[in-house]
């Protein structure tokens, strides 16, 4: 993220670049298995698996349904923070329009899955956001801080698993959308970043994204017990010196 890029500028929509989305978190990352053009995601302890991305593109229709929830929970954390820090106008500013964009995402998506005669269902969610929200510390300020971070990782590994899906996925439809939208996932995490960096400052921020990455990286650790359960956030993770998680 270039240094002179603004909570202003995010929230009018600039451009994040797709492969330096926070420099700050430099050392949390390895280069994504298979390559995407999301080259590194330093947010993420470990890239996703080959096997998680088999899995997705064999059971695409799944995780298009999955991606359409995924879209409303987001709008739904923005929301939920602007509702528990009713009086902090910035974030208010901030999140309101993170809120509507990821509504625009969910409408993108729910058009996808309409015109392939698709129904939305309701879908088992794995454990994924259960684990990074259980690790949210209660008292504050510190859950405000564990609250951007968490909502963060969640859109950095968003980012980075559409980036493989645009690039590997047999279907040009789902290309085009999962493409159409690394731009804006990046630009939500970063936003949450600045928030970060701005109010707890770079070295706290950074510790305890550390210290969340490894929890994040143990909620993907493991294998699908049925393919039919790939999620947009299921287990999937590459891990140096070990193999695939």
């Amino acid at each position: 993220m270039p240094a002179d890029l603004t909570l202003t500028d995010l929230a009018r929509g600039a451009a994040e670049p797709a492969d330096d989305p926070q420099a700050a978190a430099g050392g949390l990352s390895l280069p994504a298995t298979p390559t995407s053009p999301v080259a590194r995601v330093k947010w993420l302890a470990a890239p996703s698996s080959a096997a998680w991305l088999e899995q997705a593109t064999a059971h695409a229709d799944l995780v298009l349904i999955d991606h359409a929830h995924c879209e409303r929970k987001a709008a739904g954390v923005a929301l939920q923070l602007m509702f528990r820090y009713p009086s902090d106008t910035q974030l208010a500013a901030l999140l309101s329009p993170l809120a509507r964009e990821e509504l625009e995402h969910f409408e993108l998506v729910l058009q996808l899955l309409q015109r392939r005669g698709i129904p939305l269902r309701p879908l088992a969610a794995p454990p994924y956001g259960a684990t990074l929200t259980a690790a949210v510390r209660r008292g504050e300020p510190e859950r405000m801080l564990d609250s951007f971070l968490v909502a963060g990782l969640i859109e950095a590994r968003s980012h980075e698993r559409m980036g493989l899906l645009a690039a590997h996925s047999p279907d040009g439809e789902f290309q085009d959308l999962y493409g159409a939208l690394l731009a804006s996932e990046a630009r939500h995490f970063g936003l949450y970043w600045l928030l970060c960096e701005q109010r707890y400052g770079r070295e706290v921020t950074v510790a305890r994204l550390e210290q969340l990455a490894a929890v994040e990286l143990e909620g993907l650790s493991g294998a699908l017990a049925r393919p039919e359960e790939v999620r947009m956030h299921s287990v999937g993770v590459e891990c140096a010196g070990s193999g695939t998680h």
